[in-house]
């Protein structure tokens, strides 16, 4: 079954997607987007230590998104600007590391398989790599939910109740870096976020719970995946922004729901 490269795609957009449904439902819960677009973005020089270094590509991406999270977690305990630091951080890393990636020979043809993805071309070890980093994010979310939702509610009450809302919140971050590297192979730097934000945005306006959020976010999200497959097979249109668009036409089909809903 997995010598076929489509079952292959199917089964790592579908892997993917265990994590990012319950953590894109903690990004839109904390507003953060463009925290997301930050790491995903430090992932191409990620990318750039990798080919330099002759390191797999996941672990090098998987290093530099850690750094990433913890740097913007430190700064975000000391008070900066949020909006201007992860602006700055953001694109002064993507600048980074494709000004690097022209230095190592021999990749400049491959770059748009790591900033649009390369779904199609996922192997084996690949897969492993996905479902397996995929399923440290889920059971974290599961082992940790009580607390990371608490923290997220109401800062006071968590301290009230004995939770640290910064480790929590270290917490998110660490397990956003590596969905980061997770999911690069799959939809690359520049649509990692769509994938978190847009699935648990379509989710949220037809959820009555947290709980059936972060699982429908993760449906959609399979859906999208394999619908994106579907499309990009048969309109031959790139695979990981046919998966986005699939994600987005969720959104916007839920969204209609939810309106109709909300004026009945």
């Amino acid at each position: 079954m997995l010598d076929d490269f489509l079952m292959r795609a199917a089964l790592a957009g579908i892997g993917l997607t265990l994590a990012t449904g319950p953590l894109g439902s903690f990004v839109v819960w904390r507003r953060m987007a463009y925290f997301g677009d930050a790491t995903a973005h430090a992932a191409i020089l990620g990318v750039a230590l990798a080919l330099a270094t002759d390191l797999p590509v996941g672990l090098g991406t998987l290093v530099v998104a850690l750094a990433m999270a913890v740097t913007v977690s430190v700064l975000a305990g000391k008070g900066w600007a949020m909006d201007t630091t992860l602006g700055t951080l953001a694109h002064a890393a993507l600048a980074f590391g494709l000004v690097a990636i022209s230095f190592v020979h021999g990749v400049r043809t491959d770059l748009s398989a790591y900033l649009f993805g390369d779904i199609l071309a996922v192997s084996k070890t690949d897969l492993a790599f996905i479902w397996g980093g995929a399923s440290l994010v889920l059971g974290i979310i599961v082992w940790r939910w009580s607390r990371l939702l608490t923290a997220t509610l109401n800062e006071d009450l968590a301290f009230s109740a004995g939770i640290d809302p910064r480790r929590e919140r270290l917490i998110l971050t660490l397990a956003l870096a590596v969905v980061v590297a997770v999911a690069l192979k799959v939809v690359g730097a520049l649509l990692i976020a769509a994938m978190l934000i847009i699935p648990a945005a379509a989710a949220r306006g037809v959820a009555r719970s947290p709980e059936a959020m972060a699982v429908l976010a993760s449906i959609i999200g399979a859906a999208a995946s394999v619908g994106g497959l579907a499309l990009s097979l048969w309109q031959d249109t790139p695979a990981g922004p046919s998966i986005v668009v699939c994600a987005a036409l969720a959104f916007a089909l839920l969204a209609g729901v939810g309106l109709r809903r909300a004026s009945t």
